[in-house]
C-alpha cells in the first residue's frame, strides 16, 4: 500500500500542486466531508485514511462508516480536518481510489447475492488495472467475493494457448508436473477445458486441482460437473453476466470467475466537499 501511495502521489503532485500553493494561504485550516452520491458498497476507506496520513500526518480523519458498509445517496463516509492545502492536494487521489474500489465492491456484492444458496463462490481474474491490481482485488474481498490467483507466480493456469502450443492437453499437464518437480514448487494446477471431450481428457490424465469450464453452455457445464464428480474443483468462466450467473451457479460448479468485476465496472459517485 505504501509504495502505491508514494508512486501515485509522485505521478499526480510531481514538484508541487501549484494551483493550491498559489491560491490557498499556507496556514489555512478547514474540514472536508466525503459525500456519497450513489447507492452501493463502500470500499477504500482504509486506503484513503492512509493516503492522508502519508501526505500530511497532521490531518485528522474521523470515519463514520467502514469498508464494506452499505451506503446511500447522502451518506457521509468520513470527515478530514487540517491543512486545506493538504486536503485539496490529496483530494483527487482519494476519490479516484475510493470511487473505483467502491464500484468494484458494489458490483461484486450484487453478483454474490445472485448466487446465494448455491454453494458457488465468486472469483475475480487478472483482468485488472496495471499497478492497481491489489487494491482492485481488495475491493472484491470487501464486496464478498474471493480472490483467484494474484499473478502469474502463485498458481499454474493452463489456458487454450498454453495447451495448443504445448502440443495438446496431455503434453501440457505432463510438462507442468515435471516443471514443478524440477523447481521444487507446490503450486495448484488449473486447466481450461473448452469441450466435454477435453474435460474427459483432463480427468483421464489426472493430477490437477481445478478444471475451468470455459464458455460452455449450461447443459454442458451440468454434464461436466457430473463427469468430474468431485475429483477436483470446478470453475465456470467466460461471458457470465447478471442474467446468467444464477443458472451457471445452479450447475453445481465450485467457482465462477467474472472478469467484469474489475475490467469494466462503473465507479461509485463520490465527492469531497470542503467547508
Amino acid at each position: 500500500m505504501l509504495s502505491f501511495i508514494q508512486a501515485a502521489l509522485l505521478e499526480d503532485v510531481g514538484e508541487g500542486d501549484h494551483s493550491t500553493l498559489a491560491a490557498i494561504p499556507a496556514d489555512k485550516q478547514g474540514k472536508a466531508q466525503l459525500l456519497v452520491k450513489d447507492n452501493g458498497i463502500l470500499a477504500g476507506l482504509e486506503l484513503a485514511t492512509e493516503i492522508f496520513r502519508q501526505f500530511d500526518n497532521r490531518l485528522e480523519v474521523k470515519t463514520n462508516l467502514t469498508d464494506g458498509a452499505a451506503v446511500f445517496q447522502g451518506s457521509i463516509a468520513f470527515t478530514v480536518h487540517g491543512s486545506i492545502r493538504s486536503i485539496l492536494t490529496t483530494e483527487r487521489l482519494v476519490l479516484n481510489c475510493m470511487q473505483r474500489m467502491s464500484g468494484i465492491a458494489t458490483h461484486t456484492n450484487r453478483l454474490v447475492k445472485l448466487v446465494e444458496g448455491t454453494g458457488a463462490r465468486l472469483l475475480d481474474t487478472r483482468k485488472t488495472t496495471p499497478n492497481f491490481r491489489l487494491l482492485e482485488k481488495w475491493a472484491v474481498l470487501i464486496g464478498g467475493g474471493q480472490n483467484h490467483r494474484i499473478g502469474l507466480y502463485d498458481m499454474i493456469m493452463l489456458k487454450d494457448n498454453h495447451i495448443d502450443m504445448a502440443g495438446g492437453m496431455e503434453q501440457a499437464i505432463i510438462r507442468t508436473k515435471e516443471y514443478l518437480r524440477a523447481i521444487n514448487k507446490d503450486l495448484k494446477i488449473e486447466v481450461e477445458a473448452r469441450t466435454l471431450k477435453e474435460v474427459r481428457e483432463v480427468i483421464q490424465i489426472g493430477g490437477v486441482d481445478v478444471i475451468m469450464l470455459d464458455n460452455m453452455s449450461v447443459q454442458d457445464m451440468q454434464e461436466a460437473v457430473k463427469l468430474i464428480d468431485g475429483r477436483c474443483k470446478t470453475e465456470a468462466s467466460g461471458g457470465i453476466t447478471e442474467d446468467t450467473i444464477r443458472r451457471v451457479a445452479e450447475c453445481g460448479v465450485d467457482f465462477i470467475s467474472v472478469g467484469a468485476l474489475t475490467h469494466s465496472v462503473k465507479s461509485l459517485d463520490l465527492s469531497l466537499k470542503v467547508y
